[in-house]
């Protein structure tokens, strides 16, 4: 894995605002933030994509993510967010190290926005059967 600046942050060569660590999992405010409280949360388990995680670090994150979105809406007095995580520089991600972005959503309108073009589900069934059958 390439060094980014998640992984000088886990080595504390670059400093972070930190709002939650645990031996897993480290969370810190994002220094370009789409609204006041943009937390990132990221696994000290290096990975590109969510795919490549362990079982055990992807666990971690799904303990901590909720716990730390409530921490995030009761500071922020905000009561929607959005919970966003690409993987691959063709969905958007910049730093090559699994990340989920929490992003409350302000009264203001400040936090993510969203352009969305829905298709159809020409397949769905054949396309569930494929799917399934590549779970391991």
């Amino acid at each position: 894995m390439s060094q980014t600046v998640f992984s000088k942050i886990l080595r504390g060569e670059v400093p972070c605002h930190k709002v939650y660590e645990d031996d897993h999992v480290l969370a810190f405010l994002d220094i370009n933030p789409l609204s006041r409280g943009h937390t990132l949360v990221i696994p000290k388990e290096p990975a590109v994509t969510l795919d490549q995680l362990s079982d055990d670090a992807a666990a971690a994150l799904g303990r901590a993510l909720p716990k730390i979105s409530r921490a995030v809406l009761a500071a922020t007095g905000t009561r929607a967010f959005n919970l966003l995580q690409n993987n691959g520089s063709a969905a958007h991600q910049v730093v090559m190290h699994v990340h989920f972005h929490i992003i409350p959503k302000h009264p203001d309108g400040s936090g993510l926005g969203i352009g969305w073009e829905p298709g159809s589900l020409a397949d769905g069934a054949n396309l569930a059967a494929a799917i399934a059958s590549k779970l391991t």
